[in-house]
This record gives C-alpha cells, sequence and structure tokens, in this order.
C-alpha cells in the first residue's frame, strides 16, 4: 500500500469515514533492523510522524509491536525457539514506549501469537516456514514470555499504558454428539484458546494441554506464578472450528461444514460464533476491557464504472456488529471494534491476491477507492456518534489495517 509514503492521506481517509481509533503496528526490522544494538533513526521518526499526523484528527492510535515481522538476524540466531529473541523483543518494547509513550496509551504487545507459532512453525506455511510440532510448542511459549518482558518495559517507560495482547480466538465446536468428537474439541479448544488465555489470565497452563505435550514440552512451571494482568484484551475474530476426532498431535482434524455460507479465502460466515465467543472469554476470564481488534472478510471485488460494490462484505459486517451489539446487551465489556481492514494489503501466504478492505488499493497505481462498505461505514459511524448524544452507546467505532 506504500503507506509510509501515503500516510498523510490514508489517515485523511481515516477522518473522513469519521473513525476515532486505528489499530497500527510498529515493523521491528525498520526500527532496529538487526533485531538488537543500533537504532534507525529514520524508522523512528516515521512513527513519529504517523502518530502525530493521527492526534492531528482527532484519532487515538492503538500500537502493536508485534505484527510477525521479525528481523532477520535474529531468525538466523534461531528466532522465536532462542531465549534472545525473547530479551531483544523487552529492549525493542523499551526503545519504542519511550519514543512513542508520550502520545500513545494503548499497547498491544503480539498478535496473534498462536499463529506466529503454528503457522510458522508446525503447518509451515508463514515464515520461517518450518514443521516441527515441539519447536512450535516452545516457540508459543516464548511469545507469551515475550508478551511479560514488553509489558513490563512498556509500563516501566509510561506508567499509565495501557497493555494488552491481540489473540486469534474461535470456539470450537465438535462435528457431532460423539464423545470422541467432543473431546477433540476441547483439545482444540486447549490448543487455540486455553493455552494463550489461562496464563495470561494468571491461571498458569491448562493441565489437560500439558498432559498432552508432554512429548514436546516440560517448561509449564515458568509462568505458574505469572498475573498478566492485561488492562485489556484483544480479540481477533474470523470463524469458528468444526472439529472432529482425527490424527497428528492434538488427535484432531477440522471439519468444514456442508453448505455452509464461505468468505472468498475459504472461511465460514458464522457470527453467532463471534457473540459466543465474546460472552464466553467475558464469562470465564472477566477481562477488565475488550477490543475486537480483527474481524472482516475477502471478497473478489470488481471494479465498475469507476466503483466496487461488495455487498457480500457490507452484509458480513452488519451481521457481526449485530452479534458484537448483543454480546454487549449480554454485559461483555466491548469498548471498540477494528475491522480488518482498511485498506487491501499484502496478506501474508495470500500475498496480494485477497482483499479484505473497505478502500479498495489499486496496487499498479497505489490509488485508493473507497467501496460501498466503506461508505456503508461512515453512515454507520455517523448514525452511532447521533444517537450517542441520546442514549447508552452500542458499539464503538474503529478500523484497522
Amino acid at each position: 500500500c506504500d503507506h509510509y509514503h501515503r500516510y498523510r492521506e490514508d489517515v485523511a481517509l481515516l477522518r473522513d469515514l469519521g473513525c476515532d481509533a486505528y489499530r497500527l503496528s510498529i515493523s521491528w526490522p525498520r526500527v532496529i533492523p538487526s533485531g538488537s544494538g543500533a537504532v534507525n533513526e529514520a524508522g523512528l521518526a516515521f512513527y513519529d510522524r504517523l502518530v502525530d499526523e493521527l492526534l492531528k484528527n482527532g484519532i487515538q492510535p492503538f500500537v502493536t509491536l508485534y505484527h510477525w515481522d521479525l528481523p532477520q538476524a535474529l531468525q538466523e540466531g534461531g528466532g522465536w525457539s532462542s531465549p534472545e529473541t525473547v530479551a531483544a523483543f523487552g529492549r525493542y518494547a523499551d526503545l519504542v514506549a519511550r519514543r512513542l509513550g508520550d502520545r500513545v496509551r494503548n499497547w498491544m504487545t503480539l498478535n496473534e501469537p498462536e499463529v506466529v507459532a503454528y503457522a510458522g512453525h508446525w503447518v509451515g506455511v508463514h515464515a520461517p516456514g518450518m514443521r516441527d510440532f515441539k519447536t512450535a510448542v516452545h516457540v508459543s511459549h516464548h511469545l507469551l514470555l515475550a508478551h511479560r518482558a514488553a509489558a513490563a518495559a512498556i509500563r516501566a517507560a509510561q506508567g499509565d499504558a495501557r497493555v494488552g495482547i491481540a489473540l486469534n480466538l474461535s470456539p470450537c465446536d465438535p462435528a457431532s454428539d460423539a464423545a470422541a468428537d467432543a473431546q477433540a474439541a476441547a483439545r482444540m479448544d486447549g490448543y487455540l484458546n486455553r493455552w494463550f488465555l489461562d496464563p495470561l489470565f494468571g491461571r498458569g497452563y491448562p493441565k489437560d494441554m500439558l498432559e498432552l505435550y508432554q512429548p514436546y514440552f516440560d517448561r509449564g512451571g515458568e509462568l505458574d506464578r505469572y498475573e498478566g494482568a492485561l488492562d485489556f484484551l484483544g480479540v481477533n475474530y474470523y470463524a469458528r472450528r468444526i472439529v472432529r476426532a482425527g490424527g497428528g498431535p492434538l488427535r484432531a482434524d477440522r471439519v468444514d461444514p456442508e453448505g455452509a455460507e464461505h468468505t472468498a479465502i475459504g472461511w465460514e460466515v458464522h457470527p453467532a460464533s463471534f457473540r459466543k465467543l465474546l460472552v464466553r472469554v467475558h464469562r470465564d476470564y472477566a477481562p477488565r476491557d475488550m477490543y475486537v481488534t480483527e474481524n472482516g472478510a475477502a471478497y473478489d471485488d470488481v471494479i465498475v464504472n469507476d466503483r466496487v460494490e461488495d455487498p457480500a462484505r457490507v452484509a458480513f459486517l452488519t451481521r457481526h456488529f449485530d452479534a458484537a451489539a448483543a454480546a454487549i446487551a449480554d454485559g461483555v465489556p466491548l469498548r471498540g471494534y477494528f475491522i480488518w481492514t482498511l485498506m487491501d494489503n499484502f496478506e501474508w501466504a495470500h500475498g496480494t491476491s485477497k482483499r479484505f478492505g473497505i478502500v479498495h488499493t489499486d496496487y499498479a497505481t497505489q490509488r485508493r477507492r473507497v467501496k460501498s462498505s466503506g461508505d456503508w461505514y461512515r453512515r454507520l459511524i455517523a448514525a452511532h456518534r447521533e444517537a450517542r448524544t441520546t442514549e447508552s452507546p452500542t458499539v464503538p467505532r474503529a478500523v484497522r489495517t
């Protein structure tokens, strides 16, 4: 998206949509190219300019320190499987918090540690492309240690900081009434949800998962006395998981329900599970505040008469906003909702083939076009702002790229 050079244009888009918050990520290699040591002042200065531009336009920055771009030198030294990367991340967090902390209050240490650990080190579809479950489990542990180090650094640098994390979470439903499928769904829930939530909320690792992981992992006690003390929890939700008894380390396989609605990336559309997830997290963990830090959909957008009409995305967002409003009515302390994503961009293993944005990016020219979903979002924000002047708020507004 060439956001580095076009950030003023992109902030103006946010302002014109009516957004009052923006979730952005810091590129660790841009700030400390080798991961540790020499600092790239030009990289830090970019984030100074971006934060200042957001604040000038009445938009609060929510900053994520790690959204998957690891300095290559650290990867060559073992990457997230090395304790040195954990220590380096704490130093990086300290540097950024001291530089931006006078203007940024809301911080997320990591984005989707489950994806970093397992898509990168077990399934192998993300960097570094490894396929070793034992390594992946140890990486997941090091990521939680890195969160702990970064959270401490941020709070030391900025006394009134609010520190959270963004986790990709999903309900895990059994494919049938069979006991074996119910047990497989519980293991999938432990792998995806409880393995991260439990230690972040002071419970240590779940005992059933430590037992399952015995052949791969024996360091569970290192987080036994850790209290995550999250000021807020970020929830990234795209789809539920339906699970049956199967193979592999989890002895579980995912099932795609027959006849289900899907987005262009192949993910099931199931907003009822979104509400279910938000309510479950609130009930079981009681975070102080919650934010939807990612939710959105990829569709095959087409430009016709210089416009992108994307009714499927509008329908997706409408139903998920309704689910979030229902969760708020159920008592969930949901304080914000960041759509994935503001603009079409590079979608990791999918490259630029999948478009999630409510703003179309012409990759050849870098022209931005607000899609019909963006127009819908602008109207939603305006209506919500008007309603807040006369009654209790329903769904907060925000957008993410």
